[in-house]
């Protein structure tokens, strides 16, 4: 299980980098309180919005979603880096000890494209 490091959390947002390990995955889910938007500071990766169709992602793409939409994150064969950014926090400006995007991160083999 992967857990984000928090670069800068208040009530206005969430500064969040994820370290994705080749095959690791976050299943389709939505953040319904805020715009998500990304970018990819290292690794190559797959990355599908509510189309359902992938979009080939690498360094210095940018991904934005909107409220609610549904998108899945996935590492090819070399670890996947991107720093997130989302307006305000559900938790007040404070993470709980296990945040809620965790329950969205899964474990693929590598193999699986």
């Amino acid at each position: 299980m992967v857990t984000p490091n928090r670069f800068y959390v208040d009530k206005m947002g969430r500064a969040l980098l994820f370290a994705l390990r080749p095959g690791q995955a976050i299943k389709e889910h939505n953040v319904p309180f805020s715009p998500v938007y990304f970018v990819v500071l290292k690794g190559h990766g797959m990355c599908a919005g509510s189309d359902g169709h992938e979009h080939r992602i690498e360094p210095n793409t940018l991904v934005v979603m909107n409220p609610g939409e549904n998108h899945t994150v996935r590492a090819l064969d070399e670890d996947l880096i991107f720093l997130m950014v989302l307006h305000g926090s559900p938790w007040g400006g404070e993470l709980p000890e296990q945040p809620d995007v965790e329950t969205h991160l899964q474990m693929k083999p590598s193999n699986q494209g």
